[in-house]
């Protein structure tokens, strides 16, 4: 955490052809953020659920940082009108970047990408590289099958369960503001580890 800045960075789906309850999640996240004052980190895209979720935080007063690989702006998907909007040339230098800004992780449901980037943050958290909170607001439950799956493996020692703990599920966008403000008034954001 610098100063008074605090943000989130929120892992969510750019696939057009979704659930689109999963859309209006992305929108109550976003404006959620925005009230709160909390800086939203995102992907830097225009579309679906990120799309949603930068207008959301954006029109209630939040400022939105977008990280976009050159091959997405290309493909006329970026976020022009975010805060500030930074081009990467890869996708690993693109989620260092979010990963840098950022004192708290959010990952709504998604397909492979949101996948990959929830399993990067925790693992690395897992592994002590950081403590910052990670967060799935599922409140359908989409991400029910893949965490009993993960419990299990857990059981079998194959995940430890200090690391499996790390990550917190929340079932409503209220919960996830209050655990944000806890974590905003205890400093315990940017870089702690």
């Amino acid at each position: 955490m610098r100063g008074d800045r605090f943000a989130a960075c929120v892992y969510c789906s750019s696939s057009r052809a979704i659930d689109p309850a999963v859309v209006a999640l992305a929108t109550e996240v976003g404006a959620a953020l925005g009230r709160e004052g909390i800086v939203v980190v995102s992907g830097g895209g225009s579309v679906s659920c990120m799309g949603a979720l930068v207008r959301a935080a954006r029109a209630a007063g939040g400022r939105t940082e977008g990280i976009i690989t050159e091959f997405l702006v290309d493909l006329e998907v970026a976020d022009h009108d975010s805060d500030e909007l930074v081009v990467t040339a890869s996708m690993r230098e693109r989620k260092a970047e979010m990963d840098r800004r950022s004192d708290a992780f959010v990952i709504l449901p998604g397909g492979l990408g949101t996948l990959e980037e929830l399993f990067e943050i925790w693992t690395t958290r897992g592994l002590g590289e950081h403590n910052r909170p990670l967060y799935v607001v599922d409140p359908q439950g989409i991400f029910d099958p893949l965490f009993a799956a993960l419990q299990g493996m857990c059981d079998r020692g194959f995940i430890r369960a200090e690391a499996f703990s790390a990550l917190e599920v929340v079932r409503d966008v209220p919960t996830l503001i209050e655990l944000l403000a806890a974590v905003r008034a205890g400093g315990n954001g940017l870089h702690a580890s």
